[in-house]
């Protein structure tokens, strides 16, 4: 177990070092592309009141009449000290507006996450278990509409049927005015959003456990135990959903960045107050901070997802060894 554990230690060292240059990378390319796109934040700040003269002592207040490398020197040794920098329309600290709404984005993408990989794997195992029945083409049914169906349409759909025609649930926002403290009102919120969000990863999640149940359930080691005279719920969660499960990590660390993704177009389908629909703001007004900012986040997160996925790997499957 030492040598286990010094192995993973030693695994996750370099992962770490190796996150270095990797995110060095990834903010030279987004900061070169997003200064390389046609327009500026002048134009959105001047307004109707744009001229020449104007715009170029604005781009001079903000400092970007600096050469791109100066301008990637100073923000990199900001990013190198905490500082993400400060918008450039409000002044404030980008940190502080990722800050305030983060949480909100956690909530969404959470939901997702637990509905998408709840039903989905208990879909999975079900369609397994009944194979070729009715149950199962219709769990094949479901998640080729799931797979099929564009989020930002879907939630449309959703906002018709049960806000508009039933009005049972709300259509956008995180809370109700003057009910933000209570949590029914945020629940009755977040379902739509959530519902829309997890369709996608929810069919992926039941393909793959369908699969992987059924390629499991054909083994020995499931008939040894049913011959044994194991009741099948036994058989199926400890032996059979055990052993299926290990792909599915995989499909998880890469559904927590879809789902991060996909939060974009969701929160604007719902205005919700989150990460998503404060990069499409900031790209519209070229808030080159706060864009920056927001890109940097999501390579972090998606880099150590990975990182956690293959710890993972190696905790649940002892034949994985770190560093081999």
């Amino acid at each position: 177990p030492r040598r286990c554990s010094r192995s993973m230690l030693g695994y996750v060292f370099r992962r770490v070092l190796l996150m270095v240059p990797t995110l060095l990378g990834v903010s030279l390319i987004l900061f070169a592309l997003l200064h390389l796109a046609p327009g500026g934040p002048e134009g959105m700040l001047i307004g109707d009141q744009y001229n020449p003269e104007l715009a170029a002592r604005v781009r001079h207040n903000l400092k970007l009449d600096r050469s791109v490398p100066e301008q990637y020197v100073a923000w990199l040794g900001s990013l190198l000290r905490g500082d993400l920098g400060r918008s450039f329309f409000d002044g404030s600290p980008v940190t502080t507006i990722i800050g305030e709404r983060v949480m909100a984005t956690v909530q969404l993408a959470l939901a997702g996450f637990v509905l998408a990989a709840v039903i989905g794997i208990s879909l999975g195992v079900l369609a397994a278990l009944r194979h070729n029945s009715i149950v199962d083409r219709l769990a094949t049914a479901v998640a080729l509409v799931g797979v099929s169906f564009p989020s930002f349409w879907l939630g449309i759909l959703l906002i018709l049927a049960f806000s508009v025609r039933l009005g049972w649930l709300p259509s956008s926002g995180i809370s109700t005015y003057g009910e933000e403290g209570d949590l029914g009102s945020r629940l009755r919120h977040l379902l739509l959003p959530a519902i829309t969000l997890s369709a996608v990863q929810l069919a992926i999640y039941m393909r793959f456990t369908r699969a992987a149940m059924l390629e499991v359930l054909n083994q020995d080691y499931i008939r040894t135990a049913e011959a044994k005279g194991l009741r099948q719920r036994v058989v199926v969660v400890r032996h059979g959903l055990r052993n299926a499960l290990l792909p599915l990590l995989t499909i998880a660390g890469f559904s927590l960045k879809s789902l991060i993704g996909g939060a974009v177009f969701i929160e604007v389908v719902f205005a919700w107050p989150g990460l998503g629909r404060l990069a499409v703001d900031s790209v519209y007004a070229r808030d080159y901070p706060v864009v920056l900012g927001l890109n940097m986040l999501i390579a972090v997160v998606t880099i150590c997802s990975n990182l956690l996925i293959d710890v993972l790997y190696g905790i649940a499957d002892p034949r994985i060894r770190f560093g081999q």
